[in-house]
């Protein structure tokens, strides 16, 4: 054999031995890739971009992140968090292109498109806001009855709220565009979520102290949407509820829960 043919067959034997190394560990690495979550990028303080324009395969930041690494650090899993729309999120776990998505409320319109864990993450108030002008007092659901009322588009809301045809909706892109509606009179009300709602007003000053809170719709549970298309969608859920189950029990969740609020300053 000659020198050249005997390096060709050589570097051959490489490429395939290296072929072959690669396809045997391809499953594992396929199934690690596959651990994706998306969360929303709009959505503070509890998942949002960490910058304005960034990269999509950046995790968003916030509590929903640091609640979800760590449950399910318990469990010996890890996954990688992408950063999207809601709308987007949510579609992604529908079709099985992430395992899951959050922030996400269960209704009744997608009870059976998702697989849920068991307990929520956390609670959230859905408000009714109104101008700082707004003299009405205590308001429900049926308040909302004969009003022009905005909610962010591709958010879930309950129901009750979606299918009432007494109430005239408006939808806008995001909360901002939503406080914007209210200031310019456009809507008598919008739906927001309290915590993210004073937030964004405390911390925009073109909004801070125009808007005042009127109302409760309802106290909702927030959940990842496991995705029932994903392959690890069920998987994950469960391990996803004994990771919460656990740090309940623990006492870690409430530790993480405390140092969330005062960071934000709730109320």
């Amino acid at each position: 054999m000659s020198r050249l043919l005997l390096t060709q067959t050589r570097r051959y034997a490489s490429v395939l031995l290296t072929a072959l190394a690669l396809c045997a560990q391809g499953p594992v690495w396929a199934e690690e890739a596959s651990l994706v979550l998306a969360g929303e990028d709009d959505w503070p303080p509890y998942s949002a971009a960490e910058k304005p324009g960034a990269d999509t395969q950046r995790p968003p930041v916030g509590f929903s992140v640091d609640l979800i690494r760590a449950a399910l650090a318990t469990q010996g899993v890890q996954v990688q968090i992408i950063t999207v729309p809601f709308s987007r999120c949510m579609l992604y776990a529908k079709t099985g292109q992430v395992a899951g998505c959050f922030n996400a409320t269960i209704t009744d319109d997608n009870r059976n498109d998702y697989v849920w864990h068991q307990p929520a993450m956390f609670e959230e108030e859905l408000s009714i806001f109104g101008r700082a002008d707004d003299t009405s007092p205590e308001m429900r659901l049926s308040d909302l009855r004969g009003k022009r009322v905005a909610y962010t588009n591709g958010y879930t809301y309950p129901s009750e709220f979606m299918h009432d045809a007494r109430i005239q909706k408006f939808s806008a892109v995001s909360d901002a565009a939503l406080m914007r509606m209210l200031l310019n009179k456009r809507v008598d009300y919008i739906l927001l979520n309290r915590t993210p709602a004073w937030l964004r007003i405390d911390n925009t000053p073109e909004f801070r102290g125009q808007l005042r809170r009127t109302g409760l719709i309802s106290m909702d549970g927030f959940w990842v949407a496991f995705s029932k298309q994903h392959p690890q969608g069920e998987r994950l859920a469960q391990q996803f509820s004994q990771g919460l189950t656990q740090m309940r029990k623990d006492g870690s969740y409430q530790r993480l829960v405390d140092e969330f609020r005062r960071r934000v300053r709730y109320r």
